[in-house]
Formats: structure tokens, C-alpha cells, sequence
């Protein structure tokens, strides 16, 4: 009897506990959340970054919107914003809300966001009141009504978090993945949709990115290593001869090949994201394909063994292309911490190139100690 009261026991703890852990699970969703003004609404979406939540009712009769947004600041003197962009998706040309601390007391404020270059305080391209903000447990909510196009279905909204507010200028929010993917449409009748939440569809931008990283993390941070290994170490084998060498060409130039796709659409993305530049990644793309493309060129330009000018060109090939193998592994890994995909993919590559630089290494001693043992004759 006493093994089945403390089996009972232990029952109803773990019973309690279940439901004390998915009440708390909850309370992180839109929909487990009360407002202090006893505001209600018809729908809610747990927006996919940000840790965001947007509750609204859309009121067909007047095309009113009226909204709740729900964010923390990145930092707790900054600010957060919740938009409607008219005409594109993305945050230039958005008519935004914005909520921070003024001197302890939450305010909203109307930015009409003309360009990234451009976001001053002005009125809105529609009709906004009773615009008010709350500050509760390190989230500031703002709440407000706005005009909607009459037959409208669905608008464009952004939204983002920022770490200053200086007077009325807003500091500049981090450029990471959930910040540049806090964007997308919100379904006036409750289809709240978003860039991460599409029914598992990727948008064409993000798919752009995977295969820019997928493109050089092959060429720049594979291909062009091993055809670096094949030609040091294969060649020092008689038998190898001239194998190696169509070997090494096959390598470098199908890595090229593949390079320069990938650095073209490097280039498109680039020129898409107005405001949003990775210097270092760019800078050093642009420097390996230059180098690369000098190696394609002194293929053409190569001396004969026997040339007296044939060691000035070693030097510079080599120079230039153990240069591109550093290069290429540093540039890969700052591409991984733009695109910051899933950890799998980043440690796919490090295994890959672990592999690589492996071989290097006992190669690197086979070589050594079949020159040592080969006679001074030959």
C-alpha cells in the first residue's frame, strides 16, 4: 500500500509539474498574453524573429487596423518599431510606429522612413490615433488604429528593435539574420504570415544567400585547397607525372569556374542590400577573384622547366596562390557568420577542410622522406 501512495505521489508532482512547465510555455505565446488596458483583439501571430508578437483587429466597415505590438528593446534604453511599408517589403519607404523611454515614461512616436539614410520623426502617408505605448517587464508594447486601403486583404509589415534613441534620432539596429528577416505580410483577416513562417517556404532573397554560400564554400573553400594539395604533393612522384598536373588544372579551374558564379551573385546581393555592406567579406571576395583570375591568366603565360625565367614565375605562383588558400578559408567562415545558417553546415565544412589539411600533413612527411631517400643524382 505504501509503494502505491508514494507511486500516486509522485504521479500527481510530475502531473503538476507538466502543467506548471506548458503554463509557462504559454505565457510565450501571443495568444496566453493580457493587456493592462483590457484591450482585446480578433487575432495574433508570434512574429518569426525578434522574439515580436503582433495581436490585431481589422474592422472592414471603416478599414481601420487597430494593432498591438510586442517587443524588447535590444538594449533597455532602446527602442522598438512596428511598420506598414505601402509599396515593398522591406523597411525603405515603411510608415513606422515607433515606442521608447522618454525620461522613464514610454512614447510613440511617427517615422516616415523615405530611405536607410533618411528616418526623421514626420507624419505618416495614412491616418494613425490613439496611438499610445506601455513598458512592462523589459517589453514596451505599443498600441494604435490606422486607415488601410478600403478592399485591402493583407499589408506589408516590418518591424525591429534598436539599442539607442538620441533626442528623436534612433540608433542603428544590428544587421544579423532576425533583424534583416523582420519583415513581411500581415492578413487583415487573420492570415498572419511572415518571412520564416510560410508554410516552410524560403523566400527568393534567402535562397539567393544559400546558394551564394553554398557556391564559394565549394570552390574558394574546397576546391581550390585540394587542387593546392594535389599539386605540392603529387608531383614529387615520377610516376605521378604529368597526371598531377591535369589534375591540379581540372581542380583550380572548375573551382574557378564555380567561384566566379558564386561571386556574381555575391555582387547581386550586394547591390540589393542598400545600406547593409559586410566590408571585410566584400573586400576580400573582390581580392580572391582578382588573384584568381591572374592564376587563370599566367596559365597561358607559363615558361618552359627549362626557361631561365621559369623560377620568377614559381615564385609568383605559389606567392599567389597559397595567398588565395588563406583567403578563401578566412572569407568562407566570415560568410558562415553573415549567413549564420544551421550549426550542421558550418561543422560539415570544418570536418571537410579538417580532412583536407589532414592529408596535407601526412602527405607533407611522405614527401619529405622520399626526397631525403632519393639519391643526390636524382
Amino acid at each position: 500500500m505504501a509503494s502505491s501512495s508514494s507511486s500516486s505521489s509522485w504521479g500527481l508532482w510530475f502531473f503538476l509539474f507538466l502543467s506548471l512547465f506548458f503554463s509557462l510555455g504559454d505565457s510565450l505565446t501571443c495568444s496566453s498574453r493580457k493587456f493592462s488596458n483590457n484591450n482585446l483583439y480578433s487575432h495574433c501571430s508570434d512574429l518569426s524573429s525578434l522574439s515580436a508578437f503582433i495581436h490585431w483587429t481589422y474592422d472592414s466597415s471603416n478599414s481601420s487596423l487597430s494593432v498591438a505590438f510586442v517587443a524588447k528593446p535590444s538594449t533597455s534604453a532602446g527602442w522598438i518599431a512596428w511598420a506598414v511599408n505601402p509599396t515593398s517589403t522591406g523597411m525603405a519607404g515603411s510608415q513606422a510606429l515607433v515606442a521608447y523611454l522618454q525620461g522613464g515614461v514610454p512614447v510613440v512616436k511617427t517615422y516616415n522612413v523615405v530611405s536607410y539614410d533618411s528616418v526623421k520623426p514626420s507624419k505618416l502617408s495614412f491616418e494613425v490615433w490613439d496611438a499610445t505605448a506601455v513598458f512592462s517587464g523589459g517589453e514596451l508594447m505599443i498600441f494604435a488604429k490606422l486607415k488601410v486601403p478600403e478592399a485591402a486583404t493583407a499589408v506589408n509589415q516590418v518591424w525591429q528593435v534598436g539599442p539607442s534613441v538620441d533626442g528623436t534620432d534612433l540608433g542603428v539596429h544590428e544587421f544579423k539574420p532576425p533583424n534583416l528577416n523582420a519583415k513581411g505580410t500581415l492578413g487583415l483577416s487573420g492570415g498572419g504570415t511572415n518571412s520564416a513562417s510560410s508554410g516552410g517556404k524560403i523566400d527568393s532573397r534567402t535562397m539567393r544567400k544559400n546558394i551564394h554560400g553554398v557556391l564559394n564554400a565549394v570552390s574558394w573553400g574546397l576546391l581550390f585547397p585540394i587542387g593546392i594539395v594535389i599539386a605540392r604533393y603529387l608531383r614529387v612522384f615520377p610516376s605521378a607525372d604529368p597526371a598531377w598536373f591535369y589534375l591540379h588544372i581540372s581542380c583550380q579551374i572548375s573551382a574557378y569556374a564555380i567561384g566566379t558564379a558564386g561571386w556574381a551573385t555575391g555582387l547581386k546581393l550586394g547591390s540589393e542590400s542598400e545600406g547593409y555592406v559586410v566590408y571585410d567579406h566584400r573586400n576580400i571576395g573582390i581580392a580572391l577573384f582578382s588573384m584568381a583570375s591572374l592564376q587563370m591568366l599566367a596559365l597561358f603565360l607559363r615558361p618552359k622547366k627549362e626557361h631561365k625565367y621559369r623560377i620568377y614565375w614559381n615564385i609568383y605562383h605559389h606567392s599567389i596562390g597559397y595567398s588565395i588558400l588563406i583567403l578563401s578559408i578566412i572569407n568562407v567562415f566570415k560568410g558562415f557568420n553573415v549567413l549564420s545558417p544551421a550549426h550542421k553546415w558550418k561543422l560539415a565544412y570544418v570536418v571537410a577542410i579538417a580532412v583536407v589539411g589532414g592529408v596535407a600533413v601526412v602527405l607533407e612527411a611522405v614527401t619529405w622522406l622520399v626526397v631525403f631517400k632519393r639519391k643526390p643524382s636524382t
